[in-house]
């Protein structure tokens, strides 16, 4: 009987958390967006952002907050430093719902604010949690996730509108296949090993999002992204490759 609180409140967070989320996010959109006559959008990209926020939380209650300590990740959830890394999500989901409106749209510029506007509040996250000692294991995998599907939101309109190459998005698939990789090892039994000690992957990611940000902006000269992407992609894949080799222990040559 006393498991019944913490069940509930486990499924309101799975379920109804995302759905609220979801509903909100909708409804506010689906007043600032103008549509501009419905021939000129594929779907409505409120109810595509709206769904792209259900999904993020869904992803984050469902594998960031062990429904057996619900009540105490809960707090910790909507923590200062959390909510700001929660509001980032919101601003990636909005960025995700551009990719069903055509790049001549005159809301051209709101990926641009909203993916630039992220990554204030990401680096605003990070001074939160350190000043008021809310660095937990709970925030740093939420941190990484939204990076993560920014990573993949930014790129994939950036695409979509002729501001980047396609082969721009091997960085949205680049973290996902390195933790596949690692799934696939343990799954057979192989030895995962830790990576290596090293901002170099915080510098480059950071690095890209002030890219990706120039790269959504309408007025961003489009040959002259063009021709710095690869520059600035390349060291990005280098690293992610360097960390799968140390982790598999194929670079200290322990791969067994």
């Amino acid at each position: 009987m006393g498991q019944r609180p913490n069940l509930s409140l486990s499924v309101g967070m799975q379920i109804g958390l995302p759905l609220l989320g979801a509903l909100a996010l909708t409804v506010v959109l689906r007043g600032l967006y103008p549509l501009d006559g419905v021939n000129t959008w594929i779907l409505d990209p409120a109810v595509v952002a709206g769904i792209v926020l259900a999904g993020q939380l869904w992803y984050v209650s469902y594998r960031l907050v062990p429904s057996r300590t619900a009540e105490g990740s809960l707090a910790g959830l909507f923590g200062l430093a959390n909510t700001l890394t929660l509001v980032r999500g919101v601003l990636y989901a909005i960025v995700a719902g551009f990719v069903v409106v055509p790049p001549n749209t005159r809301l051209a510029v709101v990926p641009a604010v909203a993916y630039g506007s992220g990554i204030i509040l990401d680096k605003l996250d990070g001074i939160v949690a350190r000043s008021v000692g809310q660095e937990t294991n709970l925030g740093e995998g939420l941190d990484m996730t939204l990076d993560t599907f920014g990573f993949v939101a930014a790129p994939l309109v950036a695409v979509l509108w002729g501001q980047l190459p396609v082969w721009y998005l091997a960085l949205s698939a680049a973290r996902y296949v390195y933790r596949g990789g690692i799934s696939w090892r343990r799954r057979r039994g192989k030895p995962v090993f830790d990576p290596p000690d090293s901002d170099l992957g915080k510098y480059l990611a950071g690095m890209q999002m002030v890219f990706l940000t120039i790269a959504l902006t309408p007025a961003a000269p489009t040959e002259l992204v063009w021709t710095v992407a690869p520059f600035v992609l390349t060291p990005s894949l280098l690293v992610f490759a360097r960390d799968f080799l140390v982790v598999t222990g194929r670079m200290s040559g322990q791969e067994q």
